[in-house]
């Protein structure tokens, strides 16, 4: 019998993200996990992130209240949960395990989104440097975790982040001007974003619910107009 790998350990995967690796498992029983580094790199580029009318007047309304680092089980919990045309997940015991550790230690960061206090989607992902590589979302209502996205450009912008990688591009990314880029030109933009001290709480701390208001005025381009 082969001799099965040890855990995987937080500053290896943390090292991983700097080359542009992460990592994969085959289903949530799968014991194993597997590197990816797709020849093609789903970026979603900052300067460029579309804000649909609609979209924005649900951010404004504040119908959703969102928060940030106040809940990684539920929401890894909510990623990981089936789903309409997802009956499956790519994240099992050990992806929560390593990711719940480093969420400790302020690497990983979850956006909330809650509605009568019930959280009704999210996301999580990592930040190392500028660069926040956006792991996996959910949504049990509509808008849910569009509204997530939303909060998390945004942050990401105000906190002077460059790069936010979402790994692939999906049909779903692409409405908000999401592209795939060599992996030759992520290496060098993941490069480039590394040294940057971003900050990710610049626009509230963990738990502070920020106005929609705020959140869009966050997107406005650089002659204050609202996002289109």
């Amino acid at each position: 019998m082969a001799a099965r790998r040890p855990p995987l350990e937080p500053d290896l995967l943390l090292r991983a993200y700097a080359g542009g690796i992460f990592p994969m498992a085959e289903s949530a029983e799968a014991p194993e996990l597997y590197w990816v580094e797709p020849n093609k790199r789903g970026v979603l580029p900052l300067d460029g992130f579309h804000l649909p009318h609609r979209l924005a007047r649900t951010v404004r309304s504040d119908r959703f209240a969102v928060t940030v680092d106040t809940d990684f089980d539920a929401v890894i919990a909510g990623c990981a949960a089936p789903a309409p045309g997802r009956e499956g997940t790519w994240i099992n015991a050990e992806i929560r395990r390593v990711y719940g550790e480093l969420y400790r230690r302020g690497r990983v960061h979850t956006v909330e989104v809650r509605r009568d206090d019930r959280l009704v989607g999210g996301l999580y992902g990592v930040r190392l440097g500028g660069a926040f590589f956006g792991e996996s979302m959910f949504s049990r209502e509509t808008d849910a975790s569009k509204v997530a996205l939303v909060h998390l450009v945004a942050r990401l912008r105000v906190g002077g982040f460059v790069l936010l990688d979402t790994q692939f591009l999906t049909e779903h990314l692409a409405r908000f001007g999401a592209i795939e880029i060599p992996r030759a030109v992520y290496r060098r933009r993941l490069d480039a974003a590394l040294p940057i001290d971003a900050a990710f709480h610049r626009l509230g701390a963990p738990g502070e619910i920020v106005a929609g208001a705020c959140v869009v005025a966050a997107l406005a381009d650089d002659e204050g107009r609202r996002p289109a």
